[in-house]
C-alpha cells in the first residue's frame, strides 16, 4: 500500500509539471500541441466538411443569418449540420476582455468579426491571438448578447427578457464538443483603416489607426478612469484638414495596464473594433499595451485663415447639373442618377438606390474643370449627409485627363473620409475631413462614384459645399 501510495504521488507530480507546462509564459506563447482527443475531434469534423456531411459557411454567412430587427430580435439555435472557421483577434491576457473573444475571417485584410461568449475565463491560454478556430455551430445559437446592440455573437443557449431574446455563454462541455482549435497560429496583421471606415461590420476585427493622439485635454491621465465602476471612455483624435476627426478608446477596469499613463505623442494604436455595453457606439479595445506606438509630435490642423476658395458649389439658384457643366452619368445604364434635390431652404446633389429595383447602380458625379495652381497646397472640402445607411457605397476621385466619359478616365482615390451613417435616419450635413490635393496641378476634376444595388447597398447621400482651397 505503501508503494502504490508513492506511485500515486509522483504521478501526480508529474501530472502538476504537465499542467504547468501548459501555461502561457510572459510572451504568451501557447504550446502548439492540441492533446489526443482535441486533435480527434477536429480531425473528425475537417472529414465531415470534405465529405460533405457539413457544410463550411463563411463568417459574413453567419452574421447574415441573424437578422437584427428592433425589440422583436431573437436568437435562434442552428439546427442544420453547418460550421465556421475564423482567426483569433482578441487577447483577455490583460483583461482587458472577459468570458468572450472575437474571431476574424482570416488574419491579413480581414472583412468581417464574430464575438464567442464563454463561461471561463483566461480565453488567451487556448484561443490565442492568431490562432485557428473551426466552430461546429450545430446546437449552438446565433444572436446579441444585448438586444439591439448590432454585435452577432456566438453562445451556447438564449434567454428573454422585456427587450427581447439575448444569448447566454458557451458552457465547458460544449466548448470541448463545438469549438476547435487547430495547431495552426497565424501572425495577425492589423487592418489599416481611419477612424470614419470604422462600421458594425468590422465589430470584432484586429484594426490599427495611424496618425492618431490623446485628446488635448488628457495630458496626466490614465487609460482608466478610477470614478468610474467598470469602463472608462478616452478620446483620440487624428488631424484632418481644419479639424480633428475623433474615436472612443474603452479600457475595462480590470485590466492590468488601467493605471498607466496615457501617451501624449502621435502615433498608431491597434486594437479590436468593439462595442459599449448598450450597443450605441463602437469603441477600440486594447488586447495590450504594445500595440500603443506613440512616437511622433503631435499634429495640428489647418488654419482656414491662410486659404483662399478658388472653387465654391452650394447648388443654390442651380441651373441643373448638366446646365452647370457637371457629369451625372450611370455607367450601369439603371435608372439611378444624381439630382438636385433641397430642405429647409437648402438645396444639393442628391442619390440613392432605394426602391430603384436596380440590381446595379454605378453612378458618377464629375465636376466641371478646376484648375489647380502648381506650388499652391490645394484642399478639397464638402459636406455630406448620410442616411439610411447599410454600407459606405461613395467614394471621391480626381482625374487629370477627364473629356467628358467617366469610363474612359485615369481616376485616382482621393483620401475622402465618407462616414458609414446611421442606419434609420438622416446624419445631418456634416464636413467631410479636408484632402490634401497638392500632388496635383493643372486642369482637373472631382468625381464621385455611387455604387449601390437595392435593396443592399441604398444608402442616401446629399454633398453641398463643395470648395477647392489654396494658400
Amino acid at each position: 500500500m505503501k508503494t502504490n501510495k508513492l506511485i500515486t504521488l509522483a504521478l501526480s507530480f508529474m501530472a502538476l509539471i504537465a499542467v504547468t507546462s501548459c501555461v502561457e509564459d510572459d510572451d504568451y506563447s501557447v504550446p502548439q500541441s492540441q492533446g489526443n482527443e482535441e486533435n480527434s475531434s477536429l480531425n473528425t469534423l475537417l472529414s465531415q466538411i470534405e465529405a460533405g456531411e457539413v457544410q463550411l459557411v463563411s463568417m459574413a454567412d453567419v452574421k447574415a443569418m441573424y437578422h437584427e430587427d428592433g425589440t422583436e430580435s431573437q436568437p435562434f439555435e442552428v439546427d442544420t449540420e453547418i460550421a465556421v472557421k475564423g482567426y483569433v483577434s482578441s487577447s483577455d491576457a490583460t483583461g482587458n476582455f472577459f468570458k468572450e473573444f472575437f474571431i476574424q475571417d482570416a488574419p491579413e485584410n480581414p472583412t468581417v468579426g464574430l464575438q464567442i461568449i464563454t463561461s471561463t475565463s483566461d480565453t488567451y491560454n487556448k484561443f490565442n491571438k492568431g490562432r485557428e478556430v473551426y466552430i461546429k455551430l450545430t446546437d449552438l445559437f446565433i444572436g446579441e448578447t444585448r438586444v439591439g446592440n448590432g454585435v452577432t455573437t456566438i453562445g451556447g443557449g438564449s434567454e428573454s427578457d422585456q427587450y427581447g431574446g439575448t444569448v447566454t455563454a458557451v458552457t465547458s462541455n460544449q466548448e470541448n464538443a463545438r469549438i476547435f482549435r487547430s495547431s495552426n497560429t497565424e501572425a495577425i496583421v492589423p487592418l489599416n483603416i481611419s477612424f470614419s471606415d470604422a462600421g458594425n461590420d468590422l465589430v470584432g476585427v484586429f484594426v490599427q489607426f495611424d496618425g492618431v493622439e490623446f485628446a488635448d485635454d488628457l495630458a496626466g491621465e490614465r487609460y482608466f478612469d478610477p470614478l468610474q465602476d467598470y469602463d472608462t471612455a478616452r478620446i483620440m483624435q487624428a488631424c484632418n484638414g481644419f479639424d480633428y476627426s475623433e474615436f472612443v478608446l474603452e479600457t475595462s477596469g480590470f485590466s492590468s495596464f488601467k493605471n498607466e499613463p496615457l501617451p501624449t505623442l502621435n502615433g498608431s494604436i491597434a486594437g479590436v473594433i468593439a462595442k459599449t455595453y448598450d450597443g450605441s457606439n463602437l469603441v477600440l479595445a486594447l488586447n495590450s499595451l504594445d500595440d500603443v506606438m506613440f512616437s511622433n509630435t503631435r499634429c495640428s490642423v489647418l488654419d482656414i485663415a491662410d486659404f483662399t476658395v478658388s472653387y465654391e458649389e452650394d447648388f443654390e439658384s442651380f441651373g441643373g447639373l448638366t446646365t452647370e457643366g457637371w457629369t451625372n452619368e450611370n455607367i450601369s445604364g439603371t435608372s439611378t442618377d444624381w439630382f438636385i434635390s433641397g430642405f429647409d431652404n437648402n438645396d444639393y446633389a442628391r442619390i440613392s438606390a432605394y426602391d430603384s429595383n436596380n440590381s446595379e447602380a454605378d453612378v458618377w458625379l464629375v465636376t466641371p474643370a478646376i484648375t489647380l495652381a502648381a506650388g499652391s497646397d490645394s484642399i478639397l472640402t464638402f459636406d455630406l449627409e448620410v442616411a439610411y445607411s447599410n454600407g459606405i457605397i461613395l467614394s471621391a476621385y480626381i482625374s487629370e485627363d477627364f473629356t467628358g466619359d467617366p469610363e474612359t478616365a485615369t481616376w485616382q482615390p482621393l483620401n475622402a473620409a465618407i462616414p458609414y451613417g446611421p442606419t434609420s435616419s438622416f446624419g445631418g450635413l456634416q464636413a467631410v475631413s479636408a484632402v490634401n490635393l497638392s500632388a496635383y496641378s493643372g486642369d482637373v476634376n472631382i468625381g464621385f462614384f455611387y455604387e449601390g444595388s437595392d435593396p443592399s447597398a441604398t444608402t442616401r447621400y446629399h454633398i453641398d459645399n463643395l470648395k477647392i482651397l489654396n494658400n
